[in-house]
């Protein structure tokens, strides 16, 4: 209740307005993930809502008091050389029968790219989970959700899906925004 409060009272001071609706569970695609504030921007939008999601975060950063706080916010290390421990454990809880919603940056990485990572489709299929594609976007001082979709086999049609609703969204440093593509898609 305080993290909604606290939530909608930043969004409401910054003048942005929040579209669609909180999943009940489910894999969230941030993007584009351009900037450190996208964690932040991303809890705003999940905390509006009442939800209290998970957040893959890299390891790196849960040294020291840092690490404290990020653990508090929901969130969990990733170790990006050793990913599967990680995903396999989430597929886990993700099983558990309790709601279930997990932040992740498909880019990876807050810098320009050439590709995104698949882990969003994969853990979907493996779940069963649906994803659904949240973001933030500065021009036009909307943040939220889009479109919810269960992975399939064919990847191309679901980056396809997910490539319309990321062409006008620009994120905080839209120079470092990654195209929606994944290697596996040539």
């Amino acid at each position: 209740m305080i993290r909604q409060r606290l939530a909608r009272t930043i969004v409401r001071l910054m003048r942005y307005r929040m579209v669609g609706e909180v999943p009940q569970t489910g894999i969230l695609v941030g993007a584009p993930h351009t900037s450190n504030w996208d964690f932040v921007t991303m809890l705003l939008v999940m905390w509006h809502g009442g939800a209290h999601p998970r957040v893959l975060v890299k390891k790196q950063l849960f040294k020291g008091p840092l690490g404290w706080l990020i653990t508090a916010l929901g969130g969990v290390p990733l170790d990006r050389d050793n990913a599967g421990t990680v995903v396999r454990e989430l597929v886990d809880e993700a099983g558990s029968g309790e709601s279930f919603r997990l932040i992740l940056a498909a880019e990876g990485t807050r810098s320009k790219g050439e590709y995104w990572k698949s882990g969003f489709l994969r853990l979907s299929r493996e779940t069963g989970l649906p994803i659904t594609l949240a973001f933030f976007d500065p021009p036009t001082r909307t943040m939220g959700f889009g479109p919810t979709f269960l992975a399939s086999d064919d990847v191309t049609a679901d980056m396809d899906i997910v490539r319309e609703f990321y062409a006008d969204k620009h994120g905080i440093r839209p120079k470092n925004a990654t195209p929606p593509r994944l290697r596996e898609e040539g």
